[in-house]
């Protein structure tokens, strides 16, 4: 039996003891250290059918712990190996990190690099992982000395840890967002300027001033069409999230008239060469002391609660989940 935190559709969210099955094949048992709060998480709370897949369900998209036991097969992880998940179903079509205990596909699995501590790896969390998904998939069509690139959703989680991944690499990085009170913090991240969303928020025209190299959208709808338009000649903008909107009303110009890319980021099945490369990339790039400021510890209780805040816009920063707590 594990602690976790059980969603159904016939109750609320709640801590219960559920049953753990030996892991099958190709399957790890690991022991959870943390989990951590994600977008997708509150919509598990929600029962949201399109994350909650599986009725009841464990939430939590992020696993960072010890292997305890390995079903049958061949594994690239040994048992007492430190490993981290991001995505891969957990929290969604299979029982999730907010547990002690959790059952996930060992092919996934990521080993910590010595460097990254088991709290820092929750704080980075699936959100951290996506942002090194971005920078990596930009960095094939943008170099540093091409221009801005542009970060919306800054104050997310994908957004505050692909500003210093992008600084850090020489990337001159304007960050967009809701909270003008958080500008001093994103230029802390390596900001050099700060824009308020509500300048890409409306539906614009379809070729606008070439005024970026590049962009990480975590946002979508208008604000992603709006970022196409104003791309340069032979730039790019990734993708990888829907808060604003899950529609993209564009048209074909910005790809025919200046060979602008659209990168689709999908850290739910990204291969296990990729993950690895995105792993090393945040523990050699990305500064524990960055991400301290922004970043808070929650039990399982506490985390419950924080799922409807996240839908709504409310949480800050990274929310790491102690699953002792």
């Amino acid at each position: 039996m594990t602690r976790a935190v059980l969603v159904s559709s016939t109750t609320a969210p709640a801590l219960s003891d559920v049953d753990v099955p030996d892991p099958g094949e190709g399957e790890a048992l690991v022991d959870v250290a943390y989990s951590s709060l994600n977008y997708k998480d509150g919509l598990a709370l929600a029962c949201e059918p399109g994350v909650a897949r599986v009725d009841p369900l464990v939430p939590g998209i992020d696993v960072v712990g010890t292997v305890a036991a390995l079903g049958p097969g061949v594994h690239d992880v040994a048992i007492g190996d430190r490993v981290v998940l991001n995505g891969a179903g957990a929290g969604e079509t299979r029982h999730g990190g907010w547990a002690t205990q959790a059952v996930v596909p060992s092919a996934s699995l990521v080993v910590l690099p010595e460097s990254v501590h088991e709290d820092f790896a929750a704080a980075i969390g699936t959100a951290g992982f996506t942002a090194a998904l971005s920078v990596l998939a930009l960095a094939r069509f943008v170099a540093p000395g091409d221009g801005t690139v542009l970060v919306t959703g800054s104050s997310g989680g994908v957004g505050s840890v692909a500003i210093p991944l992008l600084a850090g690499r020489g990337y001159r990085v304007t960050a967009s967002t809701g909270r003008p009170a958080n500008g001093e913090a994103l230029r802390a991240l390596g900001a050099s300027d700060v824009v308020d969303r509500a300048t890409l928020a409306e539906r614009g025209k379809p070729m606008q001033k070439a005024t970026l190299a590049g962009a990480v959208d975590s946002v979508g709808g208008a604000t992603l069409a709006n970022l196409l338009a104003s791309t340069r000649w032979g730039g790019a903008v990734t993708a990888c999230g829907l808060a604003q909107d899950v529609q993209l009303h564009t048209t074909v110009l910005p790809f025919i008239l200046r060979g602008v890319s659209l990168l689709g980021i999908n850290s739910v099945d990204a291969p296990a060469a990729l993950r690895r490369e995105a792993w090393e990339v945040l523990a050699a790039e990305l500064d524990p002391a960055l991400l301290a400021p922004i970043t808070r510890t929650v039990g399982l209780e506490e985390a419950v609660t924080l799922g409807p805040e996240i839908v709504a816009g409310r949480v800050h920063g990274r929310t790491i989940v102690d699953t002792s707590r």
